[in-house]
């Protein structure tokens, strides 16, 4: 819930951010003490392929206190533990640790089709049950962001989707 995806002025702005943040705002009480808020940050020198995709995204090549990478403020406030990751996955070993083997993985944010699926993907692969909250979710737009809730839900039972509402009733994707 970065400020480069909320900011409409960003090139990497989500359009549909605010119903994402409405929807994870919905969830946070139900997860207090377990959340965690992940951020995606530019390496200090890109290496391999991310040379050529920080090319095509040269406003990106900002350090880690950039603004751009801070956590909206009304999330900032509420980060007690947050990932950094310099990967569109945020499957990290210190999420892995904070959800454990036998855990589940409740993902919301943006964006669906990058950063969520790329932590979703891996998670499932480390065996980790995953359930992404679509409408606490968004894309770099509607088509993209429904093509990546359908390609995770091929992964089933690995991945499921499922809602906000679904997911504080305890209805079973």
């Amino acid at each position: 819930m970065q400020r480069v995806f909320a900011d409409p002025a960003s090139p990497w702005a989500a359009p549909r951010y605010a119903d994402a943040a409405a929807g994870v705002r919905g969830l946070l009480p139900a997860f207090a003490g377990r959340i965690t808020f992940t951020r995606f940050l530019a390496p200090e020198q890109p290496a391999g392929a991310w040379r050529a995709y920080y090319a095509q995204w040269p406003f990106a090549r900002r350090p880690p206190d950039a603004e751009l990478w801070s956590l909206t403020d009304e999330f900032a406030a509420l980060a007690d533990h947050v990932v950094d990751a310099t990967t569109f996955g945020k499957w990290t070993p210190g999420l892995a640790a904070r959800v454990g083997p036998d855990g589940r993985l409740v993902l919301a944010g943006v964006s669906t089709d990058c950063c969520v699926l790329s932590t979703a993907l891996a998670a499932a692969d480390a065996g980790v049950e995953v359930l992404v909250v679509s409408d606490a979710c968004a894309g770099v737009d509607d088509a993209s962001h429904l093509g990546a809730l359908r390609v995770m839900e091929l992964y089933r039972p690995l991945i499921r989707i499922t809602t906000v509402a679904d997911l504080l009733a305890g209805v079973e994707p």
